[in-house]
C-alpha cells in the first residue's frame, strides 16, 4: 500500500527521512528542448562563468552558479568557487562533464526554484525543516542559499542563478531584490546570444 504522503501533488516524499523532498517538475522536457535550441546546459560556457564571478562579487558570497537543470540532473554551465582552479565537488559527474559542474537533481534548493518560478531566501536552511535535510547540508556544508529563476521572453524557466555559503547570511530584502536583478540581466544576455546566432549566416 502506497503512504499516504505519496499522494501529495509535485512533491516527493522520503518515508525513511519523513521530509519532503524535490518537487515534480512538468517542465522539464520542454524545458531540455528549449536549451536545446538555444545552446547551452550541456557546458561551460565563459560568459556564464564570468556572470557567476560578478554575482559572487556583487553579494559577497563564496560560491556562485548559473544552473540549468533538466529530468535528471543540475548542470552549473557557469560556476564560480572560491578557488577557481579547483572547481567544488558538488556531486557524481559523468566522465564526459567537467568535475564540480553536476549535481543531482535532489540536491540542493535551485529545482524549487524553477518549479516555484519564483526567487527563494533561506538565511539559514536549517531554520526550515522542508529543505535542512537536503543532501548539500551534510555532505557540503551549505547553510545558506539564495536563488532566482531564469524565466525568458517564451516563459519558460531555464534554469536558475544561486549563491551559497557555508555560513548563515542575512541576505534580507536588498539580497533578494539583487538576485532577482541578476537574474533579468543574465536572461538578457541569453537572449542577446539567441539573436546573435539566428542573425548568423
Amino acid at each position: 500500500m502506497k503512504h499516504p504522503a505519496s499522494r501529495v501533488p509535485y512533491i516527493s516524499y522520503d518515508p525513511t527521512r519523513h521530509l519532503l523532498l524535490t518537487p515534480q517538475d512538468d517542465e522539464a522536457p520542454a524545458r531540455v528542448a528549449r536549451l536545446r535550441a538555444l545552446g547551452i546546459g550541456e557546458s561551460p560556457l565563459p560568459a556564464f562563468d564570468e556572470f557567476a564571478r560578478k554575482l559572487a562579487r556583487t553579494t559577497r558570497a563564496p560560491y556562485s552558479m548559473v544552473n540549468f537543470i533538466d529530468e535528471r540532473r543540475q548542470y552549473f554551465a557557469g560556476l564560480y568557487t572560491p578557488d577557481q582552479d579547483r572547481a567544488v565537488e558538488l556531486g557524481p559527474a559523468p566522465a564526459s562533464a567537467q568535475p564540480g559542474r553536476v549535481m543531482d537533481r535532489d540536491h540542493g534548493y535551485c529545482p524549487h526554484v524553477i518549479v516555484r518560478r519564483k526567487a527563494l531566501v533561506l538565511e539559514d536552511v536549517c531554520d526550515y525543516p522542508r529543505f535542512a535535510g537536503n543532501p548539500v547540508v551534510d555532505e557540503i556544508g551549505i547553510r545558506s542559499y539564495l536563488g532566482a529563476p531564469l524565466i525568458d521572453r517564451t516563459g519558460m524557466a531555464l534554469g536558475t542563478v544561486c549563491v551559497v555559503d557555508l555560513e548563515p547570511r542575512p541576505w534580507g530584502r536588498e539580497g533578494l531584490e539583487t538576485i532577482k536583478s541578476m537574474a533579468a540581466e543574465l536572461v538578457e544576455q541569453i537572449h542577446s546570444m539567441e539573436k546573435q546566432h539566428s542573425d548568423a549566416p
